[in-house]
């Protein structure tokens, strides 16, 4: 099932004009604020009436302002995740997962509370009250509310915004899990190139209203042209699998053939492992470095500079393991005489990737 998305609405001095298509998985609207993505899922929600637009999901449309077609919010059969969990305060977790399933259409296809419970987690947390709860055990919560209704889609608008860096860590593999295991599409809201690199099967890039990139998390975030956030965020993501757990601490990942070492990761070998590496955490030199005690240096070809409006340039580079990008400054880009096809190292300290840069 896929979720189309057509838009365009004016707000003073803003208009949204967007459109993209959201598969199964976990679709990203990632963008500064004020790009309008909270505005595109309040469209699909119900919440806004667009100017013009159509949004379907699954071949049921769900707006068409050509064809006068409107379907009220509580006919759309979406759960919707919020930055707060939003739980009946009154109610237990038993309840509250019950309440979702009370609003399950008749006749769909309903997740086993059993295996909702299992898979978030929450099983020693059915008898307590929200108030109870932690921050992220609240969200838990209310994505195992939001699936047990039966919802064609999922709508996540910033769901880890109100949480802090301990909590976010906690939830983060639950969205993996529910990416991995929920054949629904998930709209996801975020401005964070972590999560990003973590969750998205799909990123729709958005600046000013537009969408200016859509692609797999490696593609979007490695375009040094796509800069949603500011030069201080990019980064590229790996596909990488672990290939050996060492006794000194560090884990050994198969990066398209390249060996890349970081400190030890929790799942097993043979796991696939995607790993975001900032580019202000990446080092350039013309010729293959000795005498360093940094573990990963990887061989690679240069394929753009692009300058910035400062001393800064960012520099895109394809290695065996993958894209990479390399924030040096413009200085650096002239003694090294960098230019697309020169052949450069790009060296990436093993500790220097947060923990939070790397999942599932």
């Amino acid at each position: 099932m896929t979720l189309e998305v057509r838009l365009r609405h004016g707000f003073g001095g803003f208009t949204l004009d967007a459109g993209f298509e959201a598969p199964p998985g976990v679709t990203v609207l990632f963008g500064r604020s004020g790009s309008g993505k909270t505005t595109i899922v309040n469209a699909v929600a119900g919440l806004l009436r667009p100017e013009a637009g159509r949004i379907a999901l699954g071949g049921r449309v769900l707006v068409d302002t050509e064809r006068g077609v409107w379907r009220p919010p509580h006919r759309r059969r979406l759960g919707t995740i919020f930055q707060e969990g939003r739980l009946f305060p009154h109610l237990t977790v038993r309840q509250n997962l019950r309440y979702g399933a009370w609003f399950a259409p008749r006749g769909a296809r309903r997740e086993d509370m059993g295996r909702v419970v299992e898979m978030l987690g929450i099983g020693p947390l059915l008898d307590r009250r929200p108030g109870a709860l932690s921050g992220g055990e609240k969200q838990r919560v209310a994505i195992g509310r939001a699936l047990l209704s039966a919802p064609a889609a999922i709508l996540a608008d910033e769901p880890l915004a109100a949480l802090d860096a301990a909590r976010k860590a906690e939830i983060l593999p639950y969205f993996e899990r529910l990416r991995d295991e929920v054949a629904v599409p998930i709209l996801y809201v975020s401005h964070a190139a972590s999560e990003v690199a973590r969750l998205a099967t799909t990123v729709v890039a958005l600046e000013a209203g537009r969408v200016v990139a859509t692609g797999t998390a490696a593609e979007v975030l490695g375009d040094p042209g796509v800069k949603p956030l500011g030069p201080r965020e990019a980064g590229a993501v790996l596909e990488t699998r672990i290939a050996a757990h060492h006794a000194d601490g560090l884990t050994e990942l198969d990066a398209g053939g390249a060996a890349l070492f970081l400190p030890r990761l929790a799942q097993e070998a043979g796991a696939a492992v995607r790993v975001r590496v900032a580019a202000h955490d990446v080092i350039l030199a013309r010729e293959a470095p000795r005498g360093l005690s940094a573990l990963n240096v990887l061989p690679g070809t240069v394929r753009e500079v692009r300058a910035g409006e400062g001393p800064g340039a960012l520099v895109a580079l394809d290695t065996d393991a993958g894209r990479l990008l390399a924030r040096v400054t413009r200085r650096s880009v002239a003694a090294l005489a960098l230019a697309p096809g020169v052949a450069v190292h790009a060296i990436v300290k093993t500790v220097s990737v947060a923990p939070g840069d790397v999942g599932g």
